[in-house]
């Protein structure tokens, strides 16, 4: 199997209510979409594309915020966005903040970004990325009748790792997992417990060629053949009674 990554260029930033859909099928490589193409979108132009972009200058800090800003040397408003997304703080040392979100991820920030936006702006993650991948796949279908899977993605920093990663965080048309529970390897053994996480092993990989300063927010994976059974980012969420670290 050989898999293909391409690269999409936009030629102008996302606006809210933007038709995603349609920005990429005017792009070169969106115009020769084919079936069964896994297509990754970054969570900025979503967010961007839904409006979860915030003017900082309207937001007002509370007492809480604003101690938590100075013990970390952050901007308060940041730091209030932060509560505002966070169902539960996990960890808060050296400056870093981890949360879970109210989507369930653990992400540091609550996934509060200030990067591709303008200054004195920053962006929220999707209310429901699930959401927002089913209805892209579904206009990309009644659009040019092509049966595609759409992830959106982010990026997260990993546990006992330096470095980030780019994860999905809202997955439509594509399992989340490969489950080989009960298959045998190359020695004949009984798999117990492998589980891959092919929907963020294919996010990473479209970030190779979408990088973060090439204003190339979508990628193209083709020539996968994946199941497309559908997943949802709550198949990639480890249950709190199976978490070892929470």
């Amino acid at each position: 199997m050989s898999v293909q990554i391409i690269p999409v260029k936009l030629s102008k930033d996302v606006c809210p209510g933007d038709d995603l859909a349609e920005i990429l099928l005017k792009t070169k490589a969106g115009r020769g979409l084919k079936d069964r193409d896994i297509l990754v979108f970054t969570q900025k132009i979503i967010s961007k594309q839904e409006g979860q972009k915030i003017d900082l200058s309207q937001v007002r800090p509370t007492l809480l915020a604003t101690g938590i800003a100075s013990a970390y040397n952050k901007d308060p408003k940041i730091i209030q966005l932060v509560l505002d997304q966070t169902k539960r703080l996990v960890r808060m040392k050296n400056g870093i903040i981890i949360s879970e979100t109210h989507q369930g991820l653990v992400c540091a920030n609550a996934g509060i970004d200030e990067s591709n936006v303008e200054k004195g702006s920053a962006t929220l993650l999707p209310k429901n990325a699930d959401n927002s991948a089913d209805k892209l796949r579904r206009k990309i279908k009644t659009k040019t009748g092509k049966n595609v899977a759409v992830i959106i993605s982010d990026t997260f920093g990993r546990p006992f790792r330096e470095g980030q990663t780019d994860v999905a965080i809202g997955i439509s048309g594509i399992s989340s997992i490969i489950n080989y529970e009960g298959k045998r390897d190359a020695f004949d053994r009984v798999l117990r417990v492998t589980a891959i996480a092919v929907a963020d092993e294919i996010c990473s990989a479209s970030e190779l060629v979408r990088g973060k300063m090439l204003n190339t927010p979508i990628a193209i994976i083709r020539n996968y053949q994946f199941d497309k059974k559908n997943g949802r980012l709550e198949d990639l969420l480890r249950d709190k009674s199976l978490d070892l670290f929470r």
